[in-house]
């Protein structure tokens, strides 16, 4: 049966008449990836297991009208800053600049329409080796949620014939702003209907962690993971950690990361995730000098995925390679500035491998 690297179909409309489009991306090695145009969604995620057996391993929808509904940020890309701001406020360059405080007291991935909730513009590309690439764009306004300056942003989407996913984020922009973009795929190695990630194990490669309050506002500061309850420098299962979690939601870990490697902006290993029944591994490396874990805790079951299955607390586990998203207050915690004539590349690898 012959093969299509890259195709698209027509995924739904919006209210205003716009068209979204979704575009498969297939991969020598078993490696599918499907995202759509709005919010640079990746719906669809599929991988093979120790059997050969493919499974979609990310949380999702079948229909645009779920993803215009959803608050959970499935799938999406997340900006102009991905995290909580502190009061939803900043100061830069002698201004101070006031955002929505959609998650009380905070600011919270972008505002009220992040870049979840935006349109962008699809262009296949050549990756290299023949890997199928997909690159997609927006451009965000001067003033969009608050946010001083006009940003050109580009994600490049390829899928590696050795099963890797590379997301390479480009931007530039017009005048400073702080800016710092996660991607907010839930996933289960067992499949996206498969229950609980209970029965995962996870690794995060990091020491050190930043402490939050009751609001999730983060503090400020890097404290030691030695001797807690968030320690995962060596492999641990989740059904038996996340109890033990702060609000069992999960921290924000400074990634390790050597003085020569943060020199030369390559991607390091931020976290592993296991799950030992179907041979899926799952190993993330970034640029970026965060990671945000998000157990799934606050998926109630309300909302139905794709299979007909509801998503239910822990459904699916969030790996955020992020900044620090209150880096234009506190720039010792790492600067989050994008500032013209200086464009910023962030690249984060999604491994999949068998155990």
């Amino acid at each position: 049966m012959r093969t299509f690297p890259l195709t698209t179909r027509a995924f739904g409309r919006l209210p205003s008449g716009e068209s979204i489009e979704a575009w498969t991306l297939c991969g020598a090695g078993g490696l599918t990836l499907e995202v759509i145009t709005y919010g640079a969604i990746v719906t669809q995620l599929k991988v093979p297991d120790k059997n050969g057996r493919l499974a979609d391993v990310v949380l999702g929808f079948n229909n645009l009208d779920s993803y215009l509904a959803d608050c959970a940020y499935v799938g999406s890309v997340v900006g102009r800053v991905a995290g909580r701001i502190p009061g939803g406020r900043f100061n830069l360059e002698g201004n101070t600049y006031e955002l929505a405080r959609n998650d009380p007291p905070n600011h919270l991935h972008g505002g009220l329409a992040g870049f979840n909730k935006k349109v962008w513009h699809a262009a296949s590309q050549n990756g290299s080796n023949g890997a199928p690439s997909l690159s997609l764009a927006y451009k965000s306004l001067h003033g969009e949620e608050g946010y001083p300056g006009a940003v050109d942003v580009v994600l490049t989407f390829t899928v590696r014939h050795d099963n890797v996913l590379l997301i390479d984020t480009q931007a530039t922009t017009d005048r400073a702003t702080p800016f710092s973009l996660t991607f907010h795929h839930y996933f289960n190695l067992a499949g996206e209907a498969a229950g609980s990630i209970a029965d995962h194990e996870l690794q995060v490669h990091s020491d050190e962690f930043v402490p939050a309050d009751e609001h999730m506002t983060p503090l400020g500061r890097l404290e030691p993971v030695t001797g807690r309850n968030n320690d995962f420098r060596r492999p641990r299962n989740l059904g038996a950690a996340l109890p033990l979690l702060f609000r069992r939601h999960g921290d924000l870990y400074r990634i390790r990361r050597t003085s020569q490697q943060r020199a030369v902006s390559e991607p390091t290993p931020a976290v592993r995730l296991v799950h030992q029944d179907s041979g899926r591994v799952l190993e993330v490396s970034t640029t970026a000098d965060y990671l945000q874990l998000y157990s799934g805790s606050g998926l109630d079951g309300s909302v139905v995925g794709k299979s007909g299955v509801p998503y239910a607390r822990h459904a699916g586990i969030c790996l955020e390679c992020e900044g620090y998203p209150d880096g234009a207050n506190v720039p010792q915690m790492g600067d989050i500035i994008l500032r013209p004539g200086f464009p910023r590349r962030e690249t984060t690898a999604y491994a999949f491998q068998l155990a």
